[in-house]
């Protein structure tokens, strides 16, 4: 298990180059993440969704994605509010409440998902949440030591040196934790040094020493992780560096975004200039496209769409003929209205949208989870991903679909088919439809771009870095039969 110091410290891309190596050494290795909190979800065949994170690990391991892969699930919905997926179903609130209020009953789904996998697998990388320092939490805890100790999963402890102060979060760990969560902790990996590894050895053996546990390796900072998918918004800021750009995408950063990857192949496209809007800064007037992502909670990101002025800065762009994409919550929100009489989206509610596709949303109880394949759009190509939603949008703009999906009409264009809305997810990553997409809002290029080829390159690479700076045949020989000591309590 790859727990952590603290929050982006490199847990999931490492699970990743971890499942990759694995794999590349011919053993069965699936991701596990007991517990996760991220808006940011896919879709498993057969139904239900887990976190991104661990569908990227997933394909680093040559694996199906299974709900099994991360049992609990939570999004957040308000300051205050998450809704609760579990075994990768959305639970009402009531069926939340009850599972919220005992740690066992949350517990026994983590370790239900748990023993299938080992029952089919050579091994498991377990990756952790957050991290076990957060002793306020412990009592309750099911992604960390709650999980390490109830299952008999040794940790490998991962600090964060470019964040600094990393001897003080490794060694401060160890000193806060309890004994025998101490005791679950066999090594410490140190991650994101720039410079020479050689200059950190005297900091390396002072955590050793402080802390009795012994380093498997200090990572560099691996440029391949940049052309993986984000797990967190946190690192949305980053802007794309393509050179000879012909095109340029705006997206305002909301505050819930979800599913916010559907950005990654246009972020790596050659001659596409992609960049996210924070708050409080408008939208640039010279964008061409304006895309506006999902989100957990549509009605309050239209409230905080428009405390930034963004609601004026979108209309001013497309009065002028520039092009507006929404995807899923940002297709709801260009509608004329949403309606949330149950607040299964956050609070109950309704408000006007931004008016510019002559739709009507109404949130329902149901929630749309479901890989599509094949799917065939306005443009003519066809593109395979996902839907991942709740409530159902009708009107006169829905004649004009975006795309059909299995037989079913999915979103909405208005007349001069400037303005357009999906509930599908995940069509970018087509090269033929992002290609074509491209050329229709006004690329004067022709994308030569190989997105499933680019992830795994940078997958390839991730493991090959962390394979050079780990000793992996210690780290692997940590891992223990399932089972072997298993704490009841």
């Amino acid at each position: 298990m790859l727990q952590g110091t603290g929050s982006d410290v490199g847990k999931s891309v490492l699970t990743a180059a971890l499942c990759r190596i694995a794999r590349r050494q011919g053993l069965s290795v699936a991701p596990f993440k007991p517990q996760n909190m991220s808006n940011n979800a896919a879709a498993c065949p057969g139904g239900g969704e887990i976190g991104r994170a661990q569908a990227l690990q997933a394909r680093a391991a040559g694996l199906e994605l299974h709900t099994d892969m991360n049992p609990v699930l939570l999004k957040p919905q308000t300051d205050r509010a998450s809704q609760l997926v579990v075994h990768g179903k959305a639970l009402r609130a009531m069926e939340a409440a009850d599972y919220m209020a005992s740690r066992d009953q949350l517990m026994g789904a983590v370790m239900e998902s748990f023993d299938r996998l080992a029952e089919k697998h050579d091994l498991i990388i377990v990756e952790g949440a957050g991290s076990p320092a957060e002793t306020n939490l412990r009592a309750r805890d099911i992604a960390n030591m709650g999980f390490a100790r109830r299952a008999g999963v040794p940790v490998c402890l991962i600090g964060d040196i470019e964040k600094g102060g990393v001897i003080a979060s490794l060694v401060g760990t160890r000193t806060v934790i309890d004994r025998k969560d101490a005791a679950m902790i066999r090594a410490f990996l140190v991650n994101k040094f720039r410079g020479d590894p050689s200059l950190f050895e005297d900091g390396v053996r002072e955590i050793e020493r402080r802390t009795k546990w012994p380093s498997l390796g200090v990572i560099p900072w691996l440029p391949a992780t940049a052309k993986l998918p984000a797990e967190d918004a946190v690192v949305l800021g980053t802007p794309s560096t393509q050179s000879g750009k012909t095109l340029k995408i705006a997206a305002p950063m909301f505050s819930r975004m979800a599913n916010f990857d559907d950005a990654d192949p246009l972020k790596l496209e050659p001659g596409v200039e992609f960049e996210w809007t924070r708050p409080g800064q408008p939208i640039p007037r010279d964008a061409d496209v304006v895309i506006l992502f999902g989100t957990k909670s549509t009605l309050g990101e239209l409230a905080f769409m428009r405390a930034q002025g963004w609601d004026h800065d979108i209309l001013a762009h497309a009065r002028a003929g520039g092009r507006v994409l929404g995807i899923c919550g940002g297709y709801q929100m260009l509608g004329q209205s949403i309606t949330d009489p149950h607040g299964v989206d956050g609070e109950p509610g309704e408000a006007l949208g931004l008016g510019l596709l002559d739709v009507e949303t109404t949130m329902t109880r149901h929630k749309d989870v479901r890989p599509v394949s094949n799917a065939q759009t306005f443009i003519g190509s066809t593109t395979s991903g996902y839907v991942i939603h709740v409530g159902r949008t009708n009107g006169p703009d829905t004649d004009r679909p975006f795309a059909t999906l299995e037989g079913e009409r999915d979103g909405a264009r208005n007349g001069n088919g400037r303005v357009m809305g999906t509930y599908f997810h995940g069509a970018f990553a087509n090269n033929e439809f992002r290609r074509d997409w491209l050329e229709h809002v006004g690329h004067s290029g022709r994308s030569t771009l190989d997105y499933d080829a680019a992830v795994d390159g940078a997958l390839d690479d991730l493991a090959d870095g962390v394979e050079a700076s780990v000793d992996v045949e210690a780290l692997l020989n940590l891992a223990e039969p399932v089972g072997w000591r298993r704490d009841k309590t």
